[in-house]
């Protein structure tokens, strides 16, 4: 993990003569590098990316896998499902800077981030059907919440691996770029986003994963309870203050 001084940290998933695929050595690593994120008020945007040209993350380490009982297995893939999910609750603004191939659990951890930016030239599918399994670390749940059911019901079914253009047309990603732009693009994102009060992202991002999981009064209840946990903040003061003096706000996440 790198972290700047300007409140973005890196996360480099760093297996790349393994295509970044999950190994349990890096699922711990990617276990303390969120516990750390987590509890660093000073973070307040995350980018995911993969080492190397090749993959972002290839999923599940199969050679690994391999030698496992039943029983290791269902524990890995429970590691997997509960890794992504320390990732997608992160309380910062996560973006997800997709170089390379993205495959079943690749895939799934990218669906956990909140804005996913693809290499033109990556290509991504959850392909486990093919190996007689399915998606286990939320790949069934978040990607009809994403890009609707029928078309993940037909991604899934076909174990259809798609490239960047097609995944940007359903929604997949965001945006995409050369990968020699890639990070590049990622830090323009997180630094559109650092210019803003850090506990509204927090707040507002609460407010959205949350809302959408129910139904429109419950999810407005939400919003309204996340907008009050803003009112008494040193923060919303300051952006009052700088809009009447005309000046740029600097906000400190109080």
């Amino acid at each position: 993990m790198e972290k700047r001084n300007d409140g973005i940290a890196i996360v480099t998933l760093n297996r790349p003569e393994a295509a970044n695929a999950f190994s349990k050595q890096m699922l711990y690593d990617l276990h303390d590098a969120v516990y750390h994120i987590k509890n660093d008020a000073n973070v307040r945007v995350v980018i995911l990316t993969g080492s190397g040209e090749k993959a972002f993350c290839a999923g599940a380490d199969l050679k690994e896998r391999k030698g496992m009982s039943d029983s290791e297995v269902k524990q890995t893939v429970r590691l997997i499902g509960g890794t992504i999910k320390e990732i997608e609750d992160l309380p910062q603004p996560v973006i997800a800077a997709i170089n390379g191939v993205a495959f079943g659990g690749g895939l799934e951890l990218a669906l956990a981030c909140d804005l996913r930016i693809g290499a033109i030239e990556a290509m991504l599918g959850l392909t486990e059907t093919s190996l007689a399994i399915i998606p286990g670390a939320g790949g069934t749940q978040r990607l009809p919440r994403l890009i609707g059911l029928g078309k993940a019901k037909e991604l899934i079914f076909t174990a259809k691996r798609l490239t960047a253009e097609e995944a940007a047309t359903i929604g997949l990603f965001e945006y995409t770029v050369p990968r020699s732009d890639l990070l590049e693009k990622a830090f323009e994102l997180a630094e559109s986003m650092l210019k803003n009060g850090p506990l509204a992202l927090i707040q507002a991002k609460i407010a959205m994963n949350r809302g959408v999981e129910v139904d429109l009064a419950t999810g407005l209840k939400m919003e309204e309870l996340a907008y009050d946990a803003l009112i008494p903040t040193a923060d919303r003061l300051e952006g009052l203050n700088a809009f009447a003096e005309k000046r740029s706000p600097q906000y400190k996440g109080q």
